[in-house]
């Protein structure tokens, strides 16, 4: 079979389509016939190199969705031919936060692509307990381009963020993976939405996916746009993932007992804030990563009812991967970017 692979680390050159030895399950595993999967920031640094990643030889890729094509036989709950979307997190099953359902905040936890072999190929082995049954109606691009980041936002609105009806959430870059599926979230749980992006275009996609409000991250005094737009008050929560160029800007249009949520830091790690401001106006500072299984769940079932809609850039050919990644890296998209199979 084919599989998307890096031998070593550097730019998009160093994608390579390799054959490699199809799957065969144990005992508890499926062998997934891959549609469709996305493309993340994540496998651009795990391309280029970041501390902590998986061996190289690497195969890329966290998410994707397809047809069950083998069965180890153990395998309880699905049959061949089930449409699946694949759940990118694994963990150790074991320790106290495994048994509560936070697979997220496990020590052992891996995500596909980065620590382990990912889904950028034609057949996926995966334990039976990362697949989650796909209905007829939604496509495999759709649930490819949800997985993750919807996935990502929905823990960071909800079980980090604790978004309440009626408050003002503040999603940054919002034409990104994140920060299009936090508008719609957001907008599904009763938020008044604020957005920002780079370009006229760009804040009227964040219009178009739901946001009432949108400012462009571009101009040096936005966040007094958004201090303005809320009658001097702030935003109530905020999601951000760009980190180090619009983090002060972050912590100013952050309301009294306001909550920043932090998954990324696309523009660099290192921050500075005022400690004062956080103490005297009680405010919150957290940090987020992927989200767990019955979230996952959710994110499904939001798409069957149509409560949700995938904004999706581009659909590449698995071959064009190359074109994929130097598109991804040029910052011109809306929405996410597919390799179809």
């Amino acid at each position: 079979m084919k599989a998307i692979r890096i031998e070593k680390n550097g730019g998009p050159e160093v994608l390579q389509i390799q054959d490699v030895e199809a799957p065969v399950p144990g005992a508890e595993e499926v062998v997934v016939k891959m549609a469709a999967t996305t493309l993340n920031h994540m496998d651009i640094w795990v391309r280029k190199g970041i501390p902590g990643m998986g061996d190289l030889p690497l195969t890329l890729g966290c998410d994707g969705a397809g047809t069950v094509l083998a069965l180890g036989d153990a395998v309880q709950g699905f049959s061949i031919g089930d449409r699946v979307v694949i759940f990118s997190l694994t963990s150790c099953g074991e320790c106290s936060f495994c048994k509560q359902g936070l697979d997220n905040q496990c020590p052992r936890f891996q995500i596909f692509g980065e620590h382990r072999d990912g889904t950028h190929c034609e057949q996926f082995l995966v334990h039976q307990k990362q697949l989650i049954k796909l209905p007829d109606h939604v496509s495999f691009e759709d649930a490819a381009a949800s997985s993750l980041a919807y996935l990502t936002a929905h823990h960071m609105l909800l079980a980090k963020g604790v978004l309440q009806k009626g408050e003002r959430v503040l999603v940054m870059a919002g034409t990104s993976g994140v920060g299009s599926a936090a508008i719609q979230i957001a907008k599904c749980f009763g938020a008044e939405v604020f957005a920002t992006a780079g370009s006229e275009d760009k804040m009227q996609f964040c219009k178009d996916l739901g946001a009432d409000e949108v400012v462009n991250h571009y101009s040096p005094d936005w966040y007094r746009e958004i201090k303005s737009k809320t009658q001097g008050e702030g935003v109530d929560l905020i999601v951000e993932h760009v980190g180090q160029a619009v983090w002060e800007a972050c912590l100013k249009s952050l309301a009294w007992s306001g909550r920043l949520v932090t998954c990324g830091a696309t523009s660099g790690p290192k921050v500075s804030t005022d400690l004062r401001h956080v103490f005297i106006k009680q405010q919150k500072i957290i940090g987020s990563t992927m989200g767990v299984k019955k979230e996952a769940e959710a994110i499904v079932d939001m798409l069957a009812a149509q409560k949700i809609k995938p904004a999706i850039a581009k659909v590449f050919p698995f071959r064009n991967v190359v074109e994929a990644h130097k598109f991804l890296e040029s910052s011109e998209h809306l929405g996410k970017v597919v390799l179809a199979w």
